[in-house]
């Protein structure tokens, strides 16, 4: 037998992370014929294509987050999908609840759901909304029953989906069918001119032949509102848009403001990658919506598009995993997310795409990185072929490649709250 060496050294001594890990540049750099590119989907009940396979443990409320849990560890393969919040909510703010979880259910990329909850009226709004979907789902309530019942009964349950969406069959679908979201973390002074570039030009390729685009951040674009609104389709989406922005800005920012939005917007680090103000970081923003786009609508969070393929805006909070999460119950099935400093986030059932062109973020956190287009700095790959490679891993992670962020087991889920409980 070979001896075997055990050192006790860090990887990093004496070199740097790079010696270790080397992203290579994505395969794709020629031009890519968008309207004929395909991939292996699962094809739903409504006719929606997801690229996931997921069998989904949704507690209504936090209270039923162990019993979630539970059932994810006795049956393998399925998913709990914890969250704080679901008691003593009213409103607007438990309209946005039941919305969000209702979404996430009805998902393409989740086959079936089992919802549990600590009682059956809610639990039974949130199965009936997913149902309308025609995908199976069970709700089970806690009260009158306990924890050990409801979980024994939902493991049941929940074995029966898994093998049935093991046997799903995937087919050949049109890239077109795809819905793709995009945010942006953890900014710098690379993200405007590399990474959100690259997802502009993957929209300006990508929507006229029919898919589906979303993009957010209600607070990140202030500084640069007057050139979001001229991006709107109509002056009737325009003002939509503006009064979302505005609506924020005088009800958030103004009425609970202690100073102003320094360490929020930009965030430290925004600050240390190079951006000093919050219009700088809103110009960088708006890249990733390219140069021919016009958003056709203005989304309430969560809320699914309705006016048929193109690019929307949805009124998010800038936070990385709450506002994947609200795209994700919106129906949309892959997010590309630009990061110049380096994002660590995922979602649990939407593959989040990384994209940076900052050669640090590369060498000192590339086990995050899908794409690397850091030679658009470089000037060795143009705006086009960056679009192009990412279109290349946007075809590739929906026949089934895990993203960085699958990969390294990131699913952050967090709900947005408008205000506290009753």
């Amino acid at each position: 037998m070979a001896d075997v060496m055990i050192s006790n050294q860090s990887p990093f001594v004496g070199g740097a992370p790079d010696q270790f890990y080397t992203p290579a540049l994505p395969s794709a750099r020629a031009s890519v014929d968008a309207a004929k590119a395909t991939f292996m989907g699962w094809r739903r009940e409504n006719g929606r294509v997801g690229v996931r396979n997921h069998v989904v443990l949704l507690p209504l409320d936090d209270l039923s987050n162990a019993a979630c849990e539970a059932v994810a560890n006795n049956i393998k393969g399925t998913m709990a999908l914890p969250h704080a919040y679901g008691r003593l909510q009213f409103g607007e703010d438990l309209a946005i609840h039941f919305r969000t979880l209702i979404g996430i259910g009805s998902n393409p990329n989740v086959a079936a759901v089992i919802v549990i909850g600590i009682e059956e009226q809610w639990t039974n709004r949130v199965v009936e909304g997913i149902a309308k979907t025609g995908k199976p789902v069970v709700g089970f309530g806690i009260e009158q029953h306990g924890d050990i019942a409801t979980i024994a009964r939902a493991s049941y349950q929940a074995k029966k989906f898994l093998q049935w969406a093991t046997e799903l069959p995937r087919e050949e679908c049109s890239i077109t069918e795809l819905w793709i979201s995009t945010k942006c973390g953890e900014s710098d002074t690379t993200t405007g001119l590399s990474s959100c570039p690259t997802v502009g030009n993957m929209y300006d390729k990508l929507i006229p032949h029919g898919i589906y685009g979303v993009f957010g951040e209600t607070s990140e674009i202030t500084g640069a509102e007057h050139l979001c609104k001229e991006r709107a389709a109509s002056p009737e989406v325009a003002e939509k848009w503006y009064k979302m922005w505005k609506s924020y800005q005088d009800d958030v920012i103004e009425a609970h403001k202690t100073d102003d939005l320094s360490d929020s917007q930009p965030t430290k680090g925004n600050i240390e990658g190079g951006l000093t103000t919050i219009e700088e970081k809103a110009l960088g923003n708006l890249e990733k919506i390219g140069h021919e786009c016009k958003y056709i609508d203005a989304l309430e969070p969560a809320e699914t598009p309705a006016k048929g393929p193109g690019l929307y805006y949805m009124d998010t909070s800038s936070a990385a995993a709450e506002c994947v999460t609200l795209m994700a119950a919106a129906g949309y099935v892959v997010h590309t997310f630009p990061t110049g400093q380096g994002n660590v986030i995922g979602n649990p059932i939407v593959p989040v795409i990384k994209i940076s062109g900052n050669p640090r973020t590369l060498r000192t956190m590339g086990e995050h990185i899908d794409v690397d287009v850091t030679g658009v700095l470089r000037r060795d790959m143009t705006i086009p072929e960056a679009g192009d490679a990412l279109i290349d891993m946007i075809v590739r992670t929906a026949n089934g490649r895990l993203t960085a962020a699958e990969a390294l087991g990131h699913r952050e889920f967090v709900m947005t709250k408008l205000y506290r409980s009753a």
